[in-house]
C-alpha cells in the first residue's frame, strides 16, 4: 500500500474517517506469522499479516473454514462476510467499521478485506468470537489458538466493542470453539458462495491488441504456426504474473480473425485483408485459454471501419466498400456512422455472429463509438434520422449510442444469458464543472461530452454486465487523478448490478508523465482499489507492455498475487 498514504487521503476525506487503519498496509515481516491451533500447524496458501497501526492479524478466510471448522459464506455482490459456528453468527462487510455477532454491532479496528485476490479478516475478533483463547507470541510469530478452555464468557461485548483485536497479549480465557461442519449445499447466487477462498471471481484481465502489436507480429502474419506459438506462449506469459482472462481484439478495422459470412479476414493475419489465414483463429485462441483456465472475452471496436483514412487495401466484402454511404471520414480513420440505424444493426449482427457461433466469455467494447477530435459530418444523418425529433446533436448522438447498447446487450443475453457484456469507455465520464455530479477532475475530453458514451445512463438501465473505465493515470495526477477516479467510478456503480473492473496503463511506467517512473504505481493503484467493494477486477493495457516487464512489474505482479 502507498506507504505515504497520498491515494487514501486524495480518495476523500469521507473514506479516512471510515476506516481507522490503511487496509492492507503490512509490517515487513522477518518471516511468515504461524498459526497452531491446538497443537497443530493450520496451514494457508496465504500468508497472514498485520495491519500497521491497529496491530490487527489478517488470515485467509480459507483458515476460518478449514481450520477452525465453521462455515464461511461471501457475497461478491454486498462484499460481506459471513461466519458461522452452532450458536455464533458473525458477519462484516469490507472495509466496514463493525461487525455484526448474533445480531449486535461490535466495533472493529480492521475488518474483512480483499488482499491480493483473497478475502482477509482480522484472527483474534473472529477467534474469539467463536470462542477461542488467541495467543500472540510476538518473538516466534505464531498465533497459538486454544479451544479446551474452562472459561465459558466470549470475550466479546456486543453492547461496547471488543477486547483489542491486535497480536498483543492481553487474553483471557475463554469457551471452546463449537465444532460445525461445512455445508456443501449452501451456495446461492444471490447470497454468495461458501468459499474457498481464493477469489477466481475477480478479474485479471489484459488486452490483446492485434491492431497494436499485441498479436500477431508482423514476421508472423504468414505463418499460422508461428501465430499459433505466440498466442500460447503470450498466454503462459500472462498466467505466469497472475492473468486469468484475455480481452483478444477480434474486430480492429470492420474486419475478422474469425470466418465470417459479414465482413473480410483482417489483414493483420496475412497482410491481406480478405485472405484465409489457413485455420481459425478465433476457435484456437478460444481454445487455449480455456484450456489454462483463462477466461476469453471478445473485444470489438464498434464503429471503427478502417484504421487508415482511404479504402485502399480493403476486401469487396468491407462495409466501406458496400456501404459507403454509411462512412464517415474522420481525420485519418474511417468510421461507420452510428446515427444510421442499419448501420448500427450490421455491427450487431457482426458482433452476434461470434456470441453465437463461439464459446467465449463475454463481449468487449472499447471507446470506438464517435471520435475522440476532428470533424465528423453527421448532418445530412442528424436531419435524415431523427425520429425523437432531438433538437441538440449532442443528445442525438448519445441517443444513437444508446440505443446500440441497448440493442446489442438484449441481444446477447437472449442468445446466451451467462455471456457477459461490457464497455471500456474513456476514464472521465463529466469534469465537475460540467456537471456537479462528475468527477474533481480537469479532462480536457470527456466520455459523456466527447465520444458521446452516456454511460451513466448505461450502468443505471442495467444494459451493460460491466464497466471498465481506462483510468490512465498515475494516484494524485492533477488534472485526472486515479484516486479521484476510482472514487467516483465507485459510486456510480453502488447499489447496481453492474461490476466495475479498472482499466490500467502499464504502457505509461518509464515514461516522463507524473507517477510513472517506477512500475510501484501499479502496485499502488491495486491497493488503492481494495479500499473499494464496488472494484471486482483489473484490465491491464496491453499484454506487450506487461511482457516487456517494465521496471520489475512481472515480479511486482506474481509478489502481490502471491504466485
Amino acid at each position: 500500500m502507498n506507504r505515504k498514504k497520498i491515494g487514501l487521503f486524495a480518495a476523500g476525506l469521507l473514506l479516512a474517517v471510515q476506516t481507522a487503519i490503511v487496509p492492507g498496509v503490512q509490517a515487513a515481516p522477518n518471516r511468515d506469522i504461524e498459526i497452531i491451533l491446538d497443537g497443530k500447524s493450520l496451514q494457508s496458501d496465504t500468508s497472514p499479516y498485520i495491519v500497521q497501526g491497529a496491530d490487527v492479524t489478517m488470515v485467509p478466510l480459507r483458515v476460518i473454514s478449514e481450520g477452525l471448522g465453521a462455515q464461511v459464506n461471501w457475497s461478491e455482490s454486498s462484499g460481506v462476510v459471513t461466519i458461522t459456528a452452532q450458536d455464533k453468527n458473525i458477519s462484516m462487510e469490507n472495509g466496514g467499521q463493525s461487525a455484526t455477532v448474533n445480531g449486535k454491532s461490535v466495533r472493529l479496528d480492521a475488518s474483512a478485506r480483499m488482499t491480493s485476490g483473497r478475502v482477509m479478516v482480522p484472527l483474534r475478533f473472529v477467534g474469539e468470537a467463536l470462542g477461542l483463547k488467541v495467543d500472540w507470541q510476538a518473538a516466534e510469530r505464531v498465533i497459538m489458538l486454544s479451544s479446551t478452555t474452562s472459561n465459558t464468557s466470549s470475550s466479546v461485548n456486543p453492547e461496547g466493542g471488543s477486547k483489542s483485536q491486535g497480536a498483543g497479549n492481553d487474553e483471557q480465557e475463554i469457551s471452546p470453539l463449537p465444532s460445525t461442519p461445512k455445508n456443501e449445499d449452501s451456495s446461492n447466487a444471490s447470497t454468495g458462495n461458501v468459499v474457498q477462498v481464493k477469489a477466481s471471481t475477480s478479474m485479471r484481465g489484459a488486452w490483446i491488441s492485434t491492431i497494436n502489436g499485441d498479436w500477431p507480429s508482423a514476421a508472423a502474419r504468414s505463418s499460422a504456426e508461428k501465430q499459433k506459438q505466440e498466442f500460447t506462449k503470450t498466454l503462459d506469459d500472462l498466467k505466469g504474473m497472475g492473468i486469468n482472462a484475455v480481452f483478444v481484439q477480434v474486430r480492429a478495422s470492420g474486419d475478422a480473425l474469425y470466418p465470417s459470412s459479414l465482413v473480410p479476414w483482417s489483414k493483420y493475419l496475412t497482410n491481406t485483408q480478405g485472405k484465409n489465414p489457413g485455420y481459425d483463429p478465433l476457435q484456437f485462441m478460444i481454445s487455449e485459454a480455456h484450456e489454462r483456465g483463462m477466461e476469453f472475452h471478445a473485444w470489438f471496436n464498434p464503429f471503427r471501419a478502417n484504421s487508415t483514412g482511404t479504402t485502399s487495401g480493403l476486401a469487396a466484402n468491407h462495409v466501406a466498400i458496400q456501404h459507403p454511404e454509411w462512412i464517415v471520414k474522420n481525420g485519418s480513420q474511417l468510421y461507420i456512422n452510428p446515427g444510421i440505424p442499419a448501420a448500427r444493426q450490421h455491427v450487431i449482427k457482426a458482433i452476434m455472429e461470434v456470441v453465437n457461433g463461439y464459446d467465449i466469455d463475454g463481449v468487449h467494447l472499447d471507446d470506438y463509438f464517435y471520435p475522440y477530435s476532428g470533424t465528423f459530418d453527421d448532418d445530412a444523418t442528424f436531419e435524415a434520422y431523427n425520429a425523437n425529433k432531438i433538437s441538440n446533436k449532442g443528445d442525438w448522438r448519445r441517443d444513437n449510442v444508446n440505443s446500440f447498447v441497448q440493442d446489442l446487450g438484449k441481444t446477447i443475453h437472449a442468445s446466451k444469458p451467462k455471456v457477459q457484456f461490457g464497455i471500456s469507455p474513456f476514464g472521465v465520464w463529466r469534469n465537475k464543472s460540467q456537471d456537479i455530479t462528475g468527477s474533481d477532475t480537469k479532462a480536457g475530453v470527456t466520455a459523456y461530452d466527447t465520444t458521446y458514451a452516456d454511460v451513466r445512463t448505461w450502468i443505471n438501465k442495467g444494459w451493460i454486465d460491466y464497466v471498465a473505465p481506462q483510468i490512465y493515470w498515475s494516484i494524485g495526477f492533477p488534472a485526472a487523478g486515479y484516486d479521484k477516479l476510482v472514487a467516483w467510478w465507485s459510486n456510480e456503480v453502488k447499489n447496481t448490478d453492474v461490476k466495475l473492473y479498472i482499466g490500467h496503463s502499464p504502457y505509461k511506467i518509464g515514461t516522463p508523465e507524473k507517477g510513472w517512473q517506477s512500475a510501484q504505481e501499479i502496485i499502488k493503484q491495486l491497493e488503492l482499489n481494495e479500499n473499494y467493494k464496488q472494484v471486482k477486477g483489473d484490465i491491464y493495457f496491453s499484454a506487450q507492455h506487461l511482457r516487456k516487464n517494465p521496471y520489475g512489474l512481472i515480479q511486482l505482479l506474481q509478489n502481490y498475487y502471491q504466485l
